[in-house]
């Protein structure tokens, strides 16, 4: 996958670390070409200087053939505007803001743009988002055979009973994520676009895990 990241602060700079050592391709854009200093002598992806949401620093940080985009800078409306023009320009669904009011942040994410509040920020939870292989234990039993993991699935997964996900996984769904909101799922809970499911699995199923949510799901 190539990403693209707004942003090479201290979370934009981790994030895409993580990314390339995951094997993907990475752009990070800043207005402050000092700030990629952060990304360390081992990074071998691009830096474009620019606003994140101008559309010529978009293009050359290769946005017309990205699979995902984040928004990660220090500002607010720097943030949702990138997004915004990211989704409606260039039909990239897989977008993340980085709002630090959370209140606007829930706001975004009704209008179908997931979001990061910094009050509850780690840059595991844009990597949750934007890669369903990128999920992150969310707690580990004392022996540490069995976690908790929280993972978004592919859109063909989006219309199915919770049950029926269960079912395919074979897999326990304890609760999910929903507008920033945990929900325990009922037997008519259907998995809704931007849902985070939080799963129970043991340390050997998680790549198979992972691998289903990642692809639509088979005939169910």
């Amino acid at each position: 996958m190539h990403i693209v990241i707004m942003g090479c602060g201290r979370v934009g700079s981790s994030l895409a670390r993580a990314l390339e050592r995951r094997g993907h391709s990475v752009a990070v854009i800043d207005q402050d070409a000092d700030a990629f200093r952060r990304l360390g002598p081992d990074f071998h992806g691009r830096t474009v200087k620019g606003i994140g949401f101008d559309r010529k620093v978009l293009v050359a940080a290769g946005i017309r053939e990205a699979d995902g985009f984040a928004a990660v800078s220090s500002g607010d409306n720097s943030n949702i505007l990138a997004a915004r023009v990211v989704r409606e320009t260039y039909g990239i669904d897989n977008v993340v803001a980085r709002i630090y009011d959370q209140g606007r942040a829930e706001v975004y994410e009704r209008l179908g743009i997931p979001s990061v509040a910094t009050v509850k920020w780690a840059s595991d939870q844009v990597l949750r988002r934007l890669l369903p292989e990128g999920s992150e234990p969310q707690w580990r039993d004392p022996s540490g055979q069995v976690r908790l993991i929280q993972v978004g699935a592919d859109d063909g997964w989006v219309g199915l009973r919770i049950t029926a996900v269960e079912q395919a996984l074979g897999a326990r769904v304890p609760f999910l994520t929903r507008f920033g909101q945990g929900m325990v799922p009922n037997e008519s809970t259907i998995l809704q676009d931007g849902d985070m499911l939080s799963i129970a699995v043991t340390n050997e199923d998680v790549p198979r895990i992972e691998g289903l949510l990642a692809q639509p799901p088979a005939k169910i």
